[in-house]
Parts: structure tokens; C-alpha cells; sequence
């Protein structure tokens, strides 16, 4: 007989002969009742079950239950419950940063281990300045939160929600180079309406920039 055990929320679960097969997310849902965390494409594509595991955010329905005997795993009953709800999750219903509220789980998990990697000063695909990025940037906050999929569309809430807790929790003493701040007071200052997608980082904007001075050199060359 074997028995696993797993520390959910901080308390111990001990499973008996469980399939090794068995996903974590199953076993939350069907074996222990845990049901915070959704079953959505179950391909590891939506974020919808999203949990922490040693604080990591990780996509329950790829990773198998017998990985992580002793390891310390936090779904969204772990963060707070509707009596206790953490800074985010009352961010969230601030903004309206949700509408059907299937997906609201995953984000919440996600969003919770994106506001410790911005803390820990860590770098994404978009930040130009990898020892320091600024992690408050809404290009920063859409690309770390790119795993997790709202089929209702509610990504600018979502965004707002994640800013208003980056806001009061990251140090605001951090030094920025002018640019920096400008394109920051810019995203802050703009209003988001219609089908919206995140403004460009300043790479792309660089990018842009080269582009067009190669186009007009050329240009100018022939004429």
C-alpha cells in the first residue's frame, strides 16, 4: 500500500493508492473537493487551474499529484476566502476585473506569484531593463499575465486590479529613466475602450524608431 501525502492550503492530505496518473488538479476537484481551481482546456493553454506550488504558479491539470509529495501547494482557498479576502482578490471585485468568474481563480493564483516576481525584480519578454524592469507597466503586467485566458474579455479590469495592488505594495522609491516615465504617466493617463490590446514596450517602440530612420535614409538615398 503507498500513501501520498500533499499540503493543500496548509493542511495535510493523505491519499491511498491514487493512479499515478492522476493530475493535481483531479485530485483537488474529485478526490479531496477542493474545487476553487477550474478545469478548463485541460491542455495547459487557459490558466483556468492555476495553482502555487512552493510559491511558483503552475498549471494543476499538467502536473502530476505523486510529483509533489511534501511540497507546498496554494489554490484560491488559500488566499482568502469570501470572510478574508487578500489585497488582490478585493482588487479584483474593486476593478470588476471579472464577469463570469470561471477563469477568476486561475488569474487570482497567477496574479498573486506576478506581484512576488515584480518584488524579486524579475525580467519578462518585454522589459528592456533586465536587472531593474518595471514591473508596474501595463506591456509588463499583460505579458506576465499572458497564461491565463479571459474568454469574457475582461483584461483591462484585470490589468487595473493587478496595478492597484503593484501600486501599494511594490516600493514607488525605485529610480526610473525619464523615458521610462513617461511611457509610464502615458499608459496610466490613457483611457481603455473597444477591442484594446496592451500599448507597445520600448523595444518595440525602438524597433519602430530604427525601422523608420533605415526607410528614410533609403529613401533619400535615391532620390
Amino acid at each position: 500500500m503507498s500513501t501520498l501525502t500533499l499540503t493543500i492550503n496548509k493542511q495535510d492530505y493523505q491519499l491511498e493508492n491514487l493512479d499515478a496518473r492522476t493530475t493535481l488538479l483531479d485530485v483537488c476537484r474529485q478526490h479531496l473537493q477542493i474545487t476553487g481551481p477550474k478545469k478548463g482546456c485541460d491542455h495547459g493553454q487557459c490558466g483556468a487551474c492555476t495553482m502555487l506550488i512552493n510559491g511558483r504558479r503552475v498549471n494543476s491539470c499538467l502536473t502530476l499529484a505523486v510529483m509533489h509529495d511534501g511540497d507546498d501547494i496554494t489554490t484560491i482557498e488559500g488566499i482568502g476566502m469570501p470572510e478574508s479576502l487578500s489585497a488582490l482578490q478585493q482588487a479584483f471585485k474593486d476593478n470588476d476585473a471579472f464577469q463570469c468568474g470561471y477563469c477568476t481563480p486561475g488569474q487570482i493564483c497567477s496574479a498573486t506569484a506576478l506581484i512576488e516576481e515584480v518584488k524579486q525584480n524579475w525580467p519578462s519578454h518585454v522589459s528592456t531593463d533586465l536587472k531593474n524592469p518595471d514591473g508596474r507597466l501595463v506591456q509588463e503586467i499583460a505579458e506576465r499575465m499572458s497564461g491565463n485566458i479571459c474568454r469574457c474579455s475582461a483584461y483591462p479590469n484585470i490589468i487595473k486590479a493587478i496595478s492597484q495592488v503593484l501600486e501599494s505594495q511594490v516600493s514607488n522609491s525605485q529610480t526610473q529613466e525619464p523615458s521610462t516615465q513617461k511611457a509610464d504617466n502615458t499608459v496610466q493617463n490613457s483611457s481603455v475602450t473597444g477591442i484594446w490590446s496592451p500599448p507597445p514596450s520600448e523595444a518595440q517602440l525602438g524597433k519602430t524608431s530604427a525601422n523608420t530612420k533605415t526607410a528614410t535614409a533609403t529613401t533619400g538615398g535615391r532620390s
